[in-house]
């Protein structure tokens, strides 16, 4: 198992993800917005409405961890505690999405991603 890194980036990300489901209800924040919000980032798929270039360019804008981690970051620094709700829930869907296999989208075709073609 060592050797395949695929199999090693599932598994911390799961539990990365177990991680942060523990956080968000540690922080007691609401269950009923993390359900409405979760797939929020996958409207990003509306791009490919478009073309795959400008699909892949915005689903990749919804589902790198940059983002959220600096909307975190930003209600940290300015004591915005209505912001960390989103942005756990922003990560926690992006981890999910990789620990099923969904990576970062190449602009030749929805099912190319980094991670394996789907």
């Amino acid at each position: 198992m060592l050797t395949r890194p695929a199999v090693l980036l599932r598994i911390e990300e799961a539990l990365l993800l177990v991680l942060l489901l523990l956080l968000y209800h540690d922080l007691h924040l609401s269950w009923i917005l993390f359900a409405i919000l979760f797939l929020a980032p996958d409207l990003s798929m509306l791009g490919y409405l478009i073309s795959p270039r400008v699909g892949s360019a915005l689903y990749n804008l919804g589902h790198i961890f940059v983002l959220p981690v600096i909307l975190l970051l930003v209600a940290f620094a300015m004591h915005r505690h209505a912001l960390l709700a989103p942005g756990l829930i922003w990560l926690a869907h992006i981890l999910l999405d990789r620990v099923l296999g969904y990576g970062l989208k190449y602009a030749t075709a929805f099912k190319d991603t980094h991670l394996q073609r789907i």
